[in-house]
């Protein structure tokens, strides 16, 4: 058994600690009113807060799903004023309401706390006219208006308090973290599935909403009907794009027909919908063939991608999207020059997007241009803080002699859910900090071995060599404080992730609890350079 894999989660949290928490927990629930139905809910998150997680979160979500769509600034425009339109007729008009269109040909729509709402490109070919569109965008402001998001984000903390209480307990004296409360709420707790009842309620409200702005609430059944149609039709990775969070049904289709029968008519809007989306259907046979290019570089098929993106960038020579892709193409093929010109084209015709950037910036990190790769990936990294480019950024500062800004990106990257990333930034931030924390990255614990003795068992982490490693032991029950810590080794030597047990020759203890008394801790460790 690995003696460093024992866990004291419990042992570790008194009985106070843990009344105290259970205390924290009972107050801070408390009861808000849906300011859409005026039921009473429980709610953890407060509108303030929701407005500035929304507006906080905006921004990279938007960039994680593609950037702004900016070849029609118009169409920008055209969604706000219809969106605007609904949000003020809606409940809480007076939220600060924005609307965008994404660069996804995924068709999807979503809404973040604080009215934050967005719609893909993709979603908006598969419309047929402004009162559909009005169907999507009153949806999405009914989760912002009823706060269904701060429901959430409330079941999401609710159900997450026994995971935060475990890592609080699992602290060994001072070294745990309990990390930030507030990121998880922004993030995964946001983008959860609504439930089957926060998405009648925001069917149902929506048409209230496409009602008062003088939109026909008939095209909010005509909207699902054809959800449904291509769920059953089309492929699956359509439909998870489609509505992820918002998955059509029969059940939503026949509610939406009940309600739509008690309402007034009013306008589709046809012809206007479709000259706003008419450069988006100019494009379509270029997005077409991205799409086609895609498949073959999913393919390891880099000259048939190429091909196919010839097409697109002649069909439609600004979309940065096409040129980041031929980037990705010659990367496949080993050609670095081609791949960083390529990538220098996405820049300059969407500056605003963050993976240009990065692709670039990685691409001279790797041919050795340490002072572009940096400022490329500054760049990237102010768009949207990756892993990726935070773990290239913390290396290239590290090479420079930058090591507090390099450590300052080396942790940003550990937090990667990429295994491989975060153990490299891992090692790399164990490089600089080594010296003076080697607690950190040399582990101890003492137990209880053969004949009752105290061993203490110590394993080195990182993925290199270390030497002169020395532990100290402290008996927690000793009431003489110069007498209570003692370096009890020489120095010693730990190849990279090797394990050693030692005696300390205390002892024997007849009842091995008598020993939890005892604390380690590594005081000296050096790099094996």
């Amino acid at each position: 058994m690995n003696r460093l894999s024992i866990n004291f989660a419990w042992t570790a949290l008194n009985l106070a600690g843990r009344a105290l928490l259970l205390s924290l927990c009972v107050t801070a629930i408390g009861c808000a009113v849906n300011p859409v139905t005026g039921e009473n809910e429980l709610s953890l998150v407060s509108v303030s807060q929701e407005i500035a997680i929304g507006e906080q979160q905006y921004g990279p979500s938007q960039q994680s799903q593609g950037g702004l769509y900016y070849l029609d600034p118009g169409l920008q425009s055209y969604v706000a004023d219809v969106g605007m339109k609904l949000a003020k007729v809606s409940h809480q008009p007076d939220l600060p309401y924005e609307f965008v269109v994404i660069n996804s040909a995924i068709p999807n729509a979503w809404a973040l706390p604080g009215g934050k709402i967005a719609v893909n490109r993709g979603l908006l070919t598969e419309l047929e006219d402004e009162a559909q569109l009005a169907a999507v965008l009153g949806h999405e402001i009914v989760h912002a208006a009823a706060r269904h998001s701060a429901a959430q984000m409330t079941r999401g903390t609710l159900v997450g308090l026994s995971a935060q209480l475990a890592t609080i307990a699992a602290a060994n004296y001072g070294y745990g973290d309990l990390g930030n409360l507030a990121s998880q709420v922004g993030g995964a707790a946001i983008m959860a599935k609504y439930g089957r009842d926060d998405e009648l309620e925001s069917d149902d409200y929506g048409m209230q909403y496409m009602a008062r702005a003088g939109y026909n609430p008939e095209a909010a059944v005509d909207l699902q009907e054809t959800f449904v149609r291509l769920s059953k039709n089309r492929e699956q990775d359509f439909i998870s794009g489609l509505f992820a969070s918002h998955p059509p049904s029969s059940e939503r289709v026949e509610a939406n027909r009940q309600r739509a029968a008690q309402m007034p008519g009013g306008e589709r809007f046809r012809e206007r919908y479709q000259q706003r989306i008419a450069q988006l259907k100019r494009d379509a046979p270029a997005y077409e063939a991205q799409e086609k290019a895609m498949s073959a570089l999913e393919d390891k098929n880099a000259d048939a991608a190429l091909k196919y993106l010839d097409t697109a960038v002649k069909l439609q020579p600004e979309e940065a999207q096409f040129w980041e892709m031929r980037g990705h193409a010659w990367a496949m093929k080993k050609s670095e020059q081609q791949a960083e010109k390529a990538y220098s084209t996405a820049t300059r015709k969407n500056p605003d997007l963050f993976s240009p950037w990065l692709y670039r910036g990685v691409t001279r990190y790797r041919q050795g241009e340490l002072s572009g790769a940096r400022d490329d990936l500054a760049s990237s990294y102010r768009l949207l803080p990756t892993a990726t480019s935070a773990y290239y950024l913390g290396d290239i500062f590290l090479q420079l002699g930058g090591e507090d800004e390099a450590a300052k990106y080396l942790k940003q990257a550990m937090r990667s859910k990429d295994r491989e990333l975060a153990m490299a930034a891992y090692n790399k931030l164990a490089l600089i900090e080594l010296d003076e924390a080697p607690h950190k990255y040399i582990a101890s614990q003492p137990f209880v071995g053969k004949g009752g003795y105290l061993f203490i068992a110590v394993k080195n982490t990182t993925s290199f060599p270390v030497k002169a490693v020395r532990v100290e032991l402290v008996d927690m029950s000793s009431a003489d404080t110069a007498r209570r810590s003692q370096v009890i080794t020489r120095g010693f030597s730990l190849a990279p992730e090797q394990q050693i047990e030692f005696s300390t020759g205390i002892g024997p203890f007849q009842d091995p609890r008598s020993a939890q008394r005892f604390r380690t801790r590594v005081v000296v460790a050096r790099h094996a350079k």
